[in-house]
């Protein structure tokens, strides 16, 4: 069954490898957008997020709240883009994406009306060079990835190797997790691009399984 899809991502980030269907102007995360939707829509989940023609720039930013908060409350997934200039100088609270997953996870009521805790997605976007490393490195000798949380906003890190009770084992001197030890998963573009359902599946079973995630909703 198709599921109500919220995307989160920064909309002007050119630091993403250059997509073919961007033609004449330079790639940015909203490129990806489009593809996103485009695949999404031929699994038959529903787009909550804005279409690349729903201009918002203009309005001022308790009228953009407002109207995302509607589409989020609306949505049962939110897809947040991992890209590498995803982030602002500004504190985190000013930014879009920090406020868009605090509002993914809590639970909201309105008039009668419950919205539970979203289920996440992080899919990774590739930098300029194609790479992936200034979040997701490889470990080829443990068999495992290292995430680079430190990278991310404050709350997607909080959401990551969050588990209550974890499965580790250690490899030299690394300690390497289980299973799905995140709440919010993480995932390469082009993974994702292979089995989209598989990883959609994937963040909606770790919210059936949310109680076993210390899951932090607000922004610090």
């Amino acid at each position: 069954m198709g599921k109500k899809i919220f995307i989160s991502y920064k909309y002007g980030d050119k630091q993403v490898f250059n997509l073919p269907n961007a033609f004449f102007e330079p790639t940015t995360a909203r490129h990806y957008v489009d593809d996103l939707q485009e695949m999404l829509d031929k699994e038959d989940h529903i787009n909550k997020g804005e279409n690349d023609g729903e201009e918002m720039g203009s309005l001022a930013d308790s009228t953009i709240g407002s109207k995302l908060g509607d589409k989020i409350f609306d949505s049962t997934v939110t897809i947040v883009l991992i890209s590498k200039g995803m982030k602002d100088d500004e504190p985190e609270k000013e930014q879009w994406i920090p406020w868009e997953i605090s509002y993914s996870l809590r639970e909201q009521s309105r008039q009668g009306t419950n919205s539970k805790t979203n289920a996440i997605l992080a899919i990774v976007l590739p930098d300029e060079t194609g790479n992936y490393e200034f979040y997701i490195t490889r470990n080829n000798e443990c068999g495992s990835r290292t995430l680079k949380t430190d990278f991310l906003f404050t709350i997607l890190a909080d959401n990551m190797f969050n588990i209550k009770n974890p499965e580790t084992r250690q490899c030299n001197g690394t300690t390497i997790y289980s299973g799905y030890s995140s709440y919010i998963y993480s995932v390469k573009w082009e993974d994702f691009k292979s089995d989209i359902d598989k990883y959609i599946e994937i963040a909606v079973n770790n919210y059936q399984n949310k109680d076993n995630y210390e899951i932090i909703k607000n922004l610090k």
